[in-house]
């Protein structure tokens, strides 16, 4: 019975590793050198919307990244500070800006029926439709995040060149702690396995999905598929975009970047179980039938080569160890991307355990009435709700 469930779980490692968009290949990545075209004459206007919620300790770095651009175009920068109780507004107006590219928009307050992000990057939009023609594109990334001078450019040469509608990146996430390094490059290499890039950039795949540290896109396809206020209840505003653009029979790509970093760091555990946690049963549409599904699944792909190779006998080990072999390679590009210690590869099984735990503990805060929470507001299903300040 144990072999066969182990003859199961290599199938299954079969399916993931080489019918599954090559999830764990690494990249695609766009490069800082992407040649230019002799056609590049007029580039067009890009307005970048920066969402931002009590963001003091990075958004002083962020937004002068952006400002410091060297994107042969016009651009400008829109800061929306969505109510937040530092000065992440009052930081951002003193930052340097001889070319006046920076707007601070203190936003509105929030509507019923609206997360707070996509409320404030619905401020942003209607700012930026003010000053974009139709040819115009739309960034969209997070306050916490630091931008290579010329990553706008690249993002914008790779656009026009392979004629996308959608762009957006993978960042690469702070792993500067013991726990960030433990457990971080796993989030990237989940979420490739759920969202395949190349899935994703393949026009005939039903798969869609963005990555929101970096989304690039046209102006016309957001006013396409309704723009900003389409998305306004979405609690994975970017897979969710991603695909209402895919719908639209808009091309898209995804990749890993290496010319925008995150700069918000996860010293804690508890503080990574959360970032899993607050969207984890959101992606599986609050049904408890998924949730034993990731369950099974979690249990045959990760817990039972382990078990077989440590407690099994003969063949049974034998298996094991082959499947976990298995596992253990597919994690190496993710931890080269990194710059990580291959050695990182062996406790994988333990991290994807943690990974589950704090799925499930996603569900228990759903049954016990506390929802998704993020920065001081609670969401049950798409309705939010405003937190205690030290909540």
């Amino acid at each position: 019975m144990l072999f066969s469930a182990g003859v199961l779980s290599l199938l299954s490692w079969f399916v993931l590793l080489f019918c599954n968009g090559k999830f764990w290949y690494g990249g695609p990545w766009l490069k800082e050198n992407l040649q230019a075209s002799p056609k590049e004459t007029r580039w067009p206007d890009v307005v970048v919307i920066v969402p931002a919620r009590d963001e003091a300790a990075s958004v002083s770095a962020s937004v002068a990244s952006l400002l410091a651009q060297d994107y042969p175009g016009a651009f400008r920068v829109v800061l929306v500070d969505d109510e937040s109780t530092d000065e992440t507004a009052k930081l951002a107006r003193t930052l340097p800006d001889p070319d006046k590219r920076l707007t601070v928009l203190h936003g509105a307050v929030r509507p019923a029926g609206w997360s707070g992000k996509l409320w404030a990057v619905q401020q942003g939009q209607e700012e930026a439709f003010e000053w974009l023609s139709d040819e115009g594109m739309v960034l969209l990334t997070d306050a916490d995040i630091v931008h290579a001078p010329d990553h706008l450019t690249t993002l914008v040469r790779r656009a026009r060149q392979d004629r996308l509608d959608l762009i957006s990146e993978m960042v690469r996430l702070n792993v500067g702690g013991f726990w960030e390094k433990a457990l971080v490059p796993a989030f990237v290499y989940f979420f490739a396995m759920l969202y395949p890039f190349r899935k994703i950039a393949d026009p005939t795949s039903p798969v869609g999905g963005a990555a929101g540290g970096t989304v690039l896109l046209r102006r016309v396809m957001l006013e396409k598929i309704g723009g900003i206020a389409s998305l306004r209840d979405a609690l994975i505003d970017d897979c969710t975009l991603g695909a209402r653009v895919k719908q639209a029979g808009g091309r898209l790509y995804l990749g890993c970047s290496e010319q925008a970093w995150s700069i918000r760091a996860y010293q804690r555990p508890e503080e990574i179980w959360h970032m899993i946690a607050r969207n984890a049963y959101v992606q599986l549409h609050y049904s408890p039938w998924r949730l034993f599904g990731v369950l099974l699944a979690m249990m045959l792909v990760w817990v039972l080569p382990v078990s077989l190779l440590l407690f099994g006998r003969g063949r049974k080990r034998g298996l094991g160890a082959l499947v976990y072999g298995l596992s253990c390679l597919s994690f190496v590009p993710t931890l080269r991307w990194f710059n990580l210690s291959l050695w990182r590869v062996l406790p994988l099984p333990l991290v994807a355990c943690f990974y589950l735990m704090a799925t499930l503990g996603s569900a228990a805060d759903h049954y016990r009435g506390r929802g998704v929470q993020w920065r001081g507001r609670s969401y049950a299903e798409g309705t939010p709700q405003e937190l205690h300040p030290h909540s």
